[in-house]
This record gives structure tokens, sequence and C-alpha cells, in this order.
């Protein structure tokens, strides 16, 4: 008979949903919000015509631009590997609807694009957590200390900054 299990422990997650693996496996929401963004302004601009503001070129470009805003969402969930690309040009794209698509979606589809391109291009795959000033500090303060060991097969704890040659500068010198 087993006895309970202790609190605070919990069995590690061996299987993933296969959607949320593909989520965080890209850029999703900001290849979301481009294509969102792409999409109210195609709607906007069906709006009736005591709505409809007419700002700028009208025609062909008012519906091309976020047809491609679309079409650039779409590739950056689809494609990732290009998302520099994708989200510089959706930035560009998003910008340009302002004189061709009525105020780009009146502001509202400018702004998704805009803010789901940023995103997208900020997105970096696999990235390890980022380590504050503070604890890097605090980490070369225990590895001054006497006694203080890493685990076997792992890097100290300041390892490759100018803090770890002054560390490890210290502790020479004292001997």
């Amino acid at each position: 008979m087993e006895g309970p299990e202790p609190q605070g422990v919990q069995e590690p997650v061996v299987t993933q949903d296969a959607f949320t693996r593909w989520v965080y496996g890209r850029p999703f929401f900001g290849g979301l919000w481009l294509t969102l963004g792409g999409a109210w302004i195609l709607l906007t601009m069906k709006a009736s015509v005591k709505v409809v503001l007419h700002v700028g070129m009208q025609g062909v470009a008012g519906y091309l631009l976020p047809t491609l805003m679309v079409l650039l969402g779409l590739l950056i969930l689809f494609s990732p590997d290009q998302r520099l690309f994708y989200s510089i040009t959706g930035v560009l794209i998003s910008m340009g609807t302002w004189a061709t698509s009525n105020l780009g979606g009146f502001m509202v589809g400018l702004l998704l694009g805009v803010v789901g391109s940023v995103l997208t291009f900020g997105w970096l795959p696999d990235q390890d957590p980022r380590v504050s000033r503070r604890e890097r500090h605090e980490q070369a303060r225990e590895a001054e200390r006497p006694g203080t060991e890493t685990e076997p097969g792992q890097p100290g704890p300041a390892a490759g900054t100018a803090q770890a040659g002054a560390v490890s500068g210290t502790a020479q010198a004292a001997q």
C-alpha cells in the first residue's frame, strides 16, 4: 500500500496536447492578431457609406493591404521560420492601411496588426529564462564564499562574465 504523496511534489507532464505544443512552438498570438487586424479592416471596408470615412486612395490598395495582412498572419502561424521578414512586412503594411483603408479600420485593425507584428518580431524559440542582475550578483557572491560548490557538470553561476574573472582573480589572489 502506497502512502500519500508528499505535498508540493507534482508528477511531470508526460504528454501535452498536440495543439498546445503547436501553439507554443511558434509566435501564435502575433500571427493571430495580425490576421485578425487584416480581417477587421476588410470588414470595415464593407461598412455603410455613412460610417466610412473614405480617406486616401480607394480601390485596389484598400483591399490589397488588409488581404496581405491576413496572408502574412497565416504565414506566421504556419511557417514561423521566416517570422522576421513576415513581421517587418506586416508592420509596414499595417501602417500603410492608415491611408488606404478607412484609417486602418478605424485604428482597431491597424493597432492589432502592429502589435501582432511586434509580438512576432520579439518571439524567440527555446529561450532560457532570463536571470536578473540582482540574482547574478547574488550568485557571484555565493561563489566567492568558501565551501560553496556547484553541481557537477554545471557551469559556475557567473561563468563567462566579467564578474567571473573578478571573482576567480580574487580567489586566486587570496590563496
